[in-house]
């Protein structure tokens, strides 16, 4: 048995009435804007595809190189002040399976100056030794420059875009200025002290790399007069467990800690991009949405044309509700031949962007992401199915919608009243 033998007539009908136009003079242009319905509902499902792809590329791109300079999780005090009991924490924290690394921290605030230059800084108070445990950067670091961290050598580490405001270079010395002052008899004076500059880092994240100062920990303590470190940073197995594993270590580490993951650390940031990302979505569906309900008046072309055959049919037995199917297949198969094409199109390029994107440029001799104003210089992409899924369906449920009214339309046409001019 073929095919043709197993599908209804309403559905043989509805694809031959999908392509007929296409050899029938008199309905060229029916032809024409079904063609044109269909190449925009692949074009919108293919533009929704590749933006929000680039959207997933630049959100992880940006995560990777934040989470190069920041850790998981961290665990600190309250207070700002010393942990009560580092040790104690650390073996707790360990004790998780889904830690792969942990190391203490002191962190403050403080200022750094040069000559007549002054700049607010992000002091962080590493371990050398269990640093490069817990981020990107410092185990790019760990056979060069985070071995010079000695106890008691006073060296310090800048961001390259820090040392670059400050003027300085790998041997000067900058002055390190912490908000916890001496009392004397003129008053509080500042805690001040000679850093060398032992050389810089560069994590790609320009918020880190213009603000932040990393130097021993026992050094860091003994300039903010600290008896041990204010926090412990956590290396998670995967990173987006880590609100999962923030919340489980709040119930079972002891004594009073606050405990931050990098999606509570970065909030608004995250916040911004989901909701450019929801807002990107919304707006792009609005191109495929006008390419479906074309599909209105394609049909209702459609139905005007074929009201002879529409008739004939039914003075030969066809119900109302076969009628209607016959236009309800045609749109559908409209829509469901542009999201496919759309799907395919639009993952060729998603998959394919960094072919594609510079040839584009050498051939436009354009550079879309000028390395010295964008993070990156490469356009990203991830796409994902969480995306891709969801922009099928609703391309789909968007052109069937389009096809109910013109097909109940065509149900109703009166066979006397269509025949009277034939």
């Amino acid at each position: 048995m073929s095919l043709s033998d197993r599908l209804s007539f309403e559905t043989l009908l509805g694809w031959r009435y999908t392509r007929a136009g296409r050899a029938a003079r008199r309905n060229g242009f029916i032809s024409f804007i079904s063609g044109a319905s269909m190449l925009g509902i692949a074009l919108g499902v293919a533009a929704l595809i590749v933006v929000l792809s680039v959207m997933n590329g630049f959100r992880k791109d940006v995560t990777d190189r934040m989470l190069s300079i920041i850790s998981d999780v961290e665990v600190f005090s309250p207070d700002d002040g010393a942990l009560l009991d580092p040790a104690r924490t650390l073996a707790e924290v360990r004790q998780n399976p889904q830690v792969v690394g942990a190391a203490p921290y002191v962190g403050g605030q403080g200022l750094l100056a040069r000559g007549e230059a002054m700049q607010g800084v992000m002091v962080r108070g590493i371990d050398p030794q269990l640093e490069p445990q817990v981020t990107g950067v410092a185990a790019q670091l760990k056979d060069t420059l985070l071995p010079q961290l000695k106890p008691g050598s006073f060296g310090i580490l800048l961001g390259n875009d820090l040392a670059r405001k400050l003027g300085v270079m790998t041997g000067d010395t900058v002055t390190l200025i912490a908000p916890s002052g001496q009392v004397t008899p003129a008053g509080v004076v500042p805690r001040l002290k000679q850093m060398t500059v032992l050389g810089t880092f560069s994590s790609g994240h320009y918020e880190y790399d213009s603000a932040l100062a990393m130097l021993n920990i026992e050094d860091a303590e003994r300039i903010f007069r600290l008896d041990g470190p204010t926090g412990i940073r956590l290396k998670l197995r995967d990173k987006d467990q880590a609100r999962a594993v923030a919340d489980q270590l709040a119930q079972t580490l002891s004594g009073n800690l606050l405990i931050l993951d990098w999606t509570r650390q970065n909030r608004s940031w995250f916040a911004a991009v989901q909701l450019e990302k929801r807002m990107m979505f919304i707006i792009l569906t609005l191109i495929v949405a006008v390419a479906a309900f074309n599909l209105v008046s394609t049909l209702v072309m459609t139905v005007q044309d074929k009201r002879a055959d529409i008739a004939i049919l039914r003075t030969l037995g066809a119900s109302p509700a076969s009628i209607m199917k016959i236009f309800v297949v045609q749109g559908a198969l409209v829509g469901v031949i542009g999201t496919l094409a759309g799907l395919a199109l639009g993952l060729l390029i998603a998959f394919n962007i960094d072919v594609i994107v510079p040839f584009l440029e050498r051939l436009f001799h354009a550079s879309f992401l000028p390395k010295d104003i964008y993070l990156i210089s490469k356009m990203p992409s991830d796409p994902q199915s969480g995306d891709i899924v969801p922009i099928a369906v609703i391309s789909l449920l968007l052109s069937f919608v389009a096809t109910i009214y013109p097909s109940w339309r065509a149900s109703r046409v009166n066979p006397a009243e269509a025949l009277r001019y034939e």
